[in-house]
C-alpha cells in the first residue's frame, strides 16, 4: 500500500507533463473557425475612406477574394502590409478590408501614409463585423470563393512563407472549382 502511494506524485507529474507538452505544440494561428463553408455574414459598412464606396458582403460575392481585417495600432498589420501590397500588384486576387475597432481617421490616416492594398476598405469601429466573423485579433484573413463562403481563416501577419505554403496552393485549387 505504502509503495502504491509513493507512486501518485509520480502520476501526477507525468499526467501534468503530458498535457503540458501538448499544449506546446498547438499553433494559435489555427484556429478554428465555426465559419468554414458557410456565407460570409452579411452586412454593410461605411467607407473608411473619405468620398470611398463603402464594404458590403455582396462586394465578395462573384469571385475569389481575400478579406483582411486590420487596424492602424495594431503591429502585426504593419508587418504585413508590404506583403498585401506586393500581393495587391502581383497576385491578381482582390484583397478587402476592414478596419476594426479603431479611431476612423487613423485608420484613414494610415492607409494614406502607407498607401491601401485595398479593392475597397470598410470601417468597422464598433466591432460588430469582426464579432460575426469570429476575429480574435488583427491582423486576420479571410479566403472568400465565387459564392461568398468562407473558405480559409488565416490569424496574424501573412508572410511570404504562409502565402507559398497555405493561401497559393488553397487559391489555385479553388481556381478549379465550379461556383
Amino acid at each position: 500500500m505504502q509503495r502504491l502511494l509513493s507512486l501518485i506524485p509520480v502520476l501526477i507529474f507525468a499526467a501534468v507533463s503530458t498535457a503540458l507538452g501538448l499544449s506546446l505544440s498547438n499553433d494559435p494561428r489555427k484556429l478554428p473557425s465555426m465559419l468554414i463553408d458557410k456565407p460570409t455574414p452579411i452586412f454593410a459598412l461605411a467607407s473608411l475612406e473619405e468620398g470611398g464606396s463603402g464594404l458590403s458582403s455582396d462586394d465578395l460575392k462573384g469571385r475569389i477574394v481575400l478579406l483582411n481585417v486590420f487596424a492602424s495600432w495594431c503591429a502585426g498589420c504593419r508587418i504585413e502590409h508590404p506583403m498585401l501590397m506586393a500581393l495587391a500588384e502581383n497576385s491578381g486576387i482582390p484583397i478587402y478590408g476592414v478596419s476594426w475597432k479603431d479611431e476612423r481617421a487613423s485608420g484613414a490616416r494610415w492607409l494614406k501614409a502607407n498607401r491601401s492594398p485595398y479593392v475597397r476598405v470598410g470601417d468597422d469601429q464598433s466591432g460588430r463585423l469582426g464579432i460575426d466573423l469570429g476575429v480574435t485579433g488583427v491582423p486576420e484573413t479571410f479566403v472568400i470563393d465565387r459564392t461568398g463562403r468562407i473558405r480559409y481563416r488565416h490569424a496574424g501577419p501573412i508572410t511570404d512563407d504562409v502565402w507559398q505554403e497555405t493561401f497559393a496552393p488553397l487559391l489555385a485549387e479553388l481556381r478549379t472549382e465550379r461556383p
